[in-house]
């Protein structure tokens, strides 16, 4: 299990494999300053790259009118732009053979629970959202935190082998959480500690910008996890009344957007938690009705949504809410504290 620490003083030093050695990864992304061989002035580049594109697959992702907004970037010069990266990127159709090929490079990474995992087939997945919604002290944080730490691991030890970065809108990130959490699966506490970037965001702009600038860093180092605490939280704050709520489903859209772009272009896994609202039209046999926050705009964006709540005592419950390849309506229950004791829940 990767509870299990490493034999060694040696093995228990975190070893994070670089981008270079990765051979498996050799395709995943092509790095922006290829264009210049096909071409493209370097200091067109220099500018795609001052606005958050590193790779020519981020740049395909991006619309013509999004860079022609760019300062110093005509429309002729976007097309040629456009041209070049197509040439080095295939955007196109695919076989499905192939498109199983590419699924083949998604990582599952341990949440430090057997059941949980079994629930996710595997753990949480590379190239996709993971939306965990449910009440104050559910376990959405402390999932984050453990996923801090398993992310690190090994993949033979069902770890991602890669960095963290982490978004913090209601200051709820703790890192001496972390030091007992890699205890645990056996790791130098301070080696995992220096594999997290962490930031705080005290506005929505603030984590829009702050996601924009996470491209150049995971086009340099290898991450793997990418986790937002909470997604919502500022634009409920930031946004007030009726009034504002097309505004608002617009810039979360937009966020969102972005998140999902992070997640398919840099391979990386992206764990957002997500806050509830009472739910006047849940009908008169549910006690407490809730639903997540976001709305449509939300939903639609996570491709796997965890319900959680609160169990018995320290017992927290985990619900597949909903899931393009996992079965709805399995929960298991697990302790606060991920370890490895798990019930099954039927």
């Amino acid at each position: 299990m990767a509870m299990q620490a490493f034999k060694s003083e040696e093995q228990s030093q975190l070893q994070l494999v670089e981008r270079e050695e990765i051979d498996d990864e050799e395709d995943l992304f092509e790095a922006i300053d290829k264009l210049t061989a096909h071409g493209i002035n370097a200091g067109d580049v220099k500018k795609l790259q001052d606005a958050g594109i590193y790779t020519c697959n981020g740049l395909m992702m991006q619309t013509k009118k999004s860079l022609t907004g760019i300062k110093g970037l005509s429309e002729a010069k976007v097309d040629k732009i456009c041209e070049a990266a197509e040439k080095i990127v295939n955007f196109g159709y695919i076989t499905g053979s192939d498109a199983l090929l590419k699924r083949k490079a998604v990582v599952r990474i341990t949440t430090g629970s057997q059941a949980l995992d079994e629930l996710l087939g595997g753990g949480v997945e590379t190239s996709a959202i993971t939306e965990a919604f449910g009440e104050f002290r559910s376990g959405k944080t402390q999932l984050a935190h453990t996923l801090c730490v398993s992310t690190q691991l090994p993949v033979n030890m069902r770890g991602g082998n890669g960095k963290v970065a982490y978004i913090d809108t209601e200051g709820t990130f703790r890192p001496d959480r972390i030091v007992p959490i890699a205890e645990r699966f056996g790791m130098d506490p301070g080696a995992v500690l220096d594999n997290i970037i962490y930031a705080r965001a005290y506005t929505y702009e603030h984590q829009y910008n702050l996601l924009l600038g996470l491209a150049a860093k995971m086009a340099e180092e290898p991450f793997r996890l990418l986790i937002v605490d909470s997604v919502i939280a500022l634009f409920r704050v930031d946004f007030t009344g009726r009034g504002e709520l097309a505004d608002r489903q617009q810039k979360l859209a937009q966020m969102l957007s972005r998140l999902t772009k992070i997640a398919e272009e840099f391979n990386v896994a992206v764990y957002m938690t997500n806050q509830v609202i009472a739910d006047p039209g849940g009908g008169v046999f549910i006690s407490d009705p809730k639903k997540p926050a976001g709305g449509h705009v939300l939903a639609h964006a996570s491709t796997i949504r965890l319900m959680f709540r609160k169990g018995k005592g320290e017992q927290r419950v985990c619900k597949v809410f909903d899931a393009p390849n996992l079965p709805e309506a399995e929960a298991i229950s697990f302790p606060l504290n991920l370890t490895y004791s798990v019930i099954i829940m039927t």
